[in-house]
């Protein structure tokens, strides 16, 4: 990788100076060739910031691999980046004076509160990987749909700073490598010195505390090295995803076996990736692309060959199996008070509502006025939620996985990337047509995840990192668009925050019939749903056509999803709350677990508009962000009670 890096950063110095004048450019550039001034203060400080910033990538995905023993550990998956790109936006918004000091602090405050939020969420459950790539997912897709929020009211403030979040190496100066170089310098020496430490953590923890090592000094030590390195490169040039977990990768595939090699060999892989990805870049495309987000675009086909070949890893999400019983009698009353909540917190949603006075219920003739803006924004939140809930009930049990749903495995990030696509490269869409090509791009997202799981019999954590894969595709996506400066981007933006602000009466009346034709179509798969779970052999003995069942259930999965997505954005959580939730209602069997989970996937939703309506009034906090709150907080309920 280096000599490709090399040989690609070669070929574009040749292109400005030539190479007899390399050495005079470095060391002194003519004031009057601006070809050598462009040598001198642009290209070879951006290879040096390349190499720098590539292997401290490198060296904080190997520390964080060691540590935490879990092949799939990089600052992206552990909240690192997410948490520095909310405090720089942040900081940005409402303590500019902390900017005096330069992003890296900043960097280092956010990305550092991050991960240590992702790793107690996993303590409880020993670092287990599983537990530790949800929680980083989880506690990513919160961030950063609060940044989103942020880039909504404030997208102009915010403008600069999205191409910093892109991750650009583009360099005027010395300065960025002259900062970069002592911090790296650092890094190695004290990953130098936990090499050993590091070494004896793979023999396991019995026997590291037999030979007298301190276990959790030592992943301390170690992740604290590792976030300090990869917020050094955040702060200097940005978020630049996967470096940290491909070269590590590369160089266990490789075959360096010791720790203290694998540690030397992940910071040069790195820095040949990342020099060989953005003088690639510089080439083809002039730097128009930023190099963080080129190198997330092609790092995610990584991650999906990397959970190809791990073998199946079954986890804590795995579905207990829900038994065809009688519904107990609490349960019915349980499920009854959900329907009979549905049409309250309907009629609250639409008369209840704030103004700079207070709190007004609207009676009358202002109910009338308010019912035209009111009422479109109700309808399509509580059938979006409904939707979002049945889907989750569908993914839940086909794949046997308590932690699937429409927005971990990726299958609202593929409806969002198709409509981002379309919004770009295609005249305007009418609704029929925007509906359909979300639901192709949910459908190849499905696909796609149950196809890359298949070998590992959809083991919870691969099926669950293929969704963050395309989960990174989105976010690279999102932040290419804010970084163009498109005017576009502005709108945008509030659509993938889950905002209902637009939706017209049409848009909201689609959904609507969308979420009854789902609401039929229900009991024709309830024995589908009942059936698969069971395996291919007792489908057919009992006379289901499994291939065929599972294609029409996927379908409907996506169609669902699709539709939903259109409303409100790919981030709520009520994929993945509304069917637990139905569960602990008690609704086991599948078409009343279904309906149930529509239900209250509904009621999320809408309680999650109306509340972003009136918590920070006259502002309004889109809906999708709120869910996600709440998604998140059920979450972190749900992996501390699983022990």
């Amino acid at each position: 990788m280096l000599a490709l890096g090399g040989a690609l950063a070669c070929a574009n110095l040749a292109s400005v100076a030539s190479p007899g004048r390399w050495v005079g450019a470095a060391f002194g550039p003519e004031p009057t060739a601006m070809t050598e001034i462009v040598f001198h203060h642009s290209l070879l400080p951006r290879i040096a910031v390349a190499l720098l910033c590539g292997a401290g990538l490198g060296l904080a995905g190997a520390l964080m691999q060691q540590a935490l023993r879990n092949p799939l550990a990089e600052p992206g998956t552990l909240g690192v980046f997410a948490g520095a790109r909310f405090a720089l936006a942040a900081a940005t918004l409402w303590a500019p004076g902390l900017l005096v000091f330069g992003y890296e602090p900043l960097a280092l405050a956010g990305g550092a509160t991050a991960a240590a939020l992702v790793l107690l969420l996993a303590r409880r459950q020993r670092f287990a990987p599983l537990a530790v790539v949800l929680a980083g997912i989880v506690v990513s897709l919160a961030l950063e749909a609060a940044n989103r929020m942020l880039a909504i009211g404030n997208f102009e403030a915010l403008s600069d700073l999205f191409v910093w979040q892109a991750g650009s190496l583009s360099q005027n100066n010395w300065d960025a490598a002259r900062r970069l170089a002592p911090r790296a310098a650092l890094g190695a020496l004290a990953a130098l010195l936990l090499a050993r430490a590091l070494a004896v953590l793979e023999l396991g923890d019995a026997v590291a505390r037999g030979l007298g090592a301190s276990l959790a000094l030592v992943r301390v030590a170690a992740i604290a090295v590792a976030v300090a390195l990869a917020a050094s490169v955040a702060g200097a040039v940005g978020a630049i995803g996967f470096v940290g977990l491909a070269a590590p990768t590369i160089a266990r595939a490789s075959g360096v076996r010791t720790a203290a090699g694998r540690l030397l060999w992940s910071a040069l892989i790195g820095s040949g990736l990342l020099l060989a990805a953005d003088q690639g870049l510089l080439a083809t495309a002039g730097g128009m692309v930023p190099t963080g987000e080129a190198t997330a675009l092609l790092g995610a086909p990584l991650l999906l060959w990397l959970v190809a070949r791990m073998r199946a890893a079954a986890g804590p999400a795995e579905m207990e199996s829900a038994k065809a019983t009688k519904m107990p009698d609490r349960a019915r009353v349980r499920l009854v008070l959900v329907a009979a909540a549905t049409p309250v917190v309907v009629w609250a949603a639409l008369a209840l509502g704030r103004t700079p006075d207070g709190f007004v219920w609207a009676t009358g003739g202002l109910f009338d006025a308010l019912w035209p803006w009111r009422a479109p924004r109700v309808a399509a939140s509580l059938a979006a939620g409904a939707l979002l809930g049945a889907a989750g009930v569908v993914l839940q049990r086909l794949t046997g996985n308590a932690m699937a749903s429409p927005e971990l495995l990726g299958v609202s990030a593929g409806a969002a990337l198709m409509l981002i696509l379309a919004v770009f490269l295609l005249p305007p869409l009418s609704p029929s047509a925007a509906l359909g090509l979300a639901t192709l791009g949910a459908a190849a997202a499905l696909f796609a995840t149950l196809a890359v799981g298949w070998r590992s019999g959809h083991a919870p954590l691969q099926t669950l990192m293929i969704g963050a894969a395309l989960s990174a595709l989105l976010s690279s996506s999102a932040t290419l668009v804010l970084a163009s400066g498109d005017p576009r981007g502005a709108a945008l933006v509030a659509w993938l925050a889950g905002s209902t602000y637009a939706v017209t009466p049409a848009q909201s009346a689609a959904t609507v019939v969308a979420a009854v034709a789902l609401a039929l179509a229900l009991p024709l798969t309830a024995r589908w749903l009942a059936i698969l779970p069971m395996g291919g052999a007792a489908a057919q003995a009992l006379g289901v056509q499994a291939a065929r069942a599972r294609l029409g259930l996927l379908g409907v999965a996506a169609a669902a999803t699709a539709a939903a997505t259109l409303l409100v954005g790919p981030l709520s959580f009520v994929g993945l709350v509304a069917p637990h939730l139905a569960r602990f209602a008690g609704a086991r069997r599948p078409l009343a677990e279904t309906m149930a989970a529509s239900a209250i996937g509904g009621l999320l939703l809408l309680v999650a508009d109306w509340l972003g309506r009136v918590v920070v009034f006259p502002w309004q906090i889109p809906a999708g962000l709120i869910a996600t709150a709440i998604g998140g907080i059920y979450f972190t309920w749900l992996q501390q009670a699983r022990r």
